[in-house]
């Protein structure tokens, strides 16, 4: 089981860096035609604009839009806003694959960025969620699952293989985010 991590910005080395931890293989992918040889990806934070650019002017952008309608996949922060189907403040293109509509910088500057601990479907402890200009998932369709809420707002969701978080789980020392998601990519690519 290999996960590509994609290393264009943001703390992809974080990410990386907690999934080994947890016994996966990972690969920073970076060009289209790694996205062949892993089984599924994580789309980290960084600015969602800017991601959205770099992966048209490289032809990545269909064959990663590709990748997460089959493959698990989990975004977190500007990766959550890459997945959703529906974005806002201001509206922007997106992979589409996911059934949530989200809201840019929700939350205000960097300056607001903060801590929070709430209950999640991760087991009893409450989840540690690191908000660094997070989006705000403001609606959910159908088949949403919410795993996690901060404030009343969902913050952490899941709809088939498909896995996004308003935080980062790569800052916090707490692992059952990333465990889940490996979860996924085990269950996924046993299916094969």
């Amino acid at each position: 089981m290999k996960i590509g991590v994609l290393a264009i910005q943001g703390d992809y080395e974080a990410h990386k860096a907690r999934l080994e931890q947890l016994g996966a293989k990972v690969t920073l992918v970076r060009k289209p035609e790694q996205l062949d040889a892993i089984d599924g990806i994580v789309i980290p934070g960084g600015e969602s604009s800017t991601f959205l650019n770099f992966l048209a002017e490289r032809g990545f952008l269909e064959k990663l839009r590709d990748f997460v309608s089959t493959k698990p996949t989990f975004g977190t922060c500007a990766g959550a806003i890459l997945l959703a189907k529906h974005v806002e403040n201001p509206p922007q293109q997106s992979l589409d694959a996911m059934d949530i509509r989200i809201r840019r910088n929700a939350y205000g500057r960097q300056i607001d960025s903060s801590i929070r601990e709430a209950q999640s479907k991760l087991g009893q402890k409450p989840l540690e969620m690191v908000f660094i200009r997070a989006p705000k998932i403001v609606g959910t369709g159908k088949g949403v699952e919410v795993l996690a809420t901060a404030d009343g707002d969902p913050v952490l969701v899941r709809q088939g293989k498909i896995m996004a978080a308003t935080f980062h789980p790569e800052l916090s020392a707490d692992t059952r985010v990333h465990q889940e998601f490996v979860k996924m990519v085990k269950n996924g690519h046993r299916r094969k």
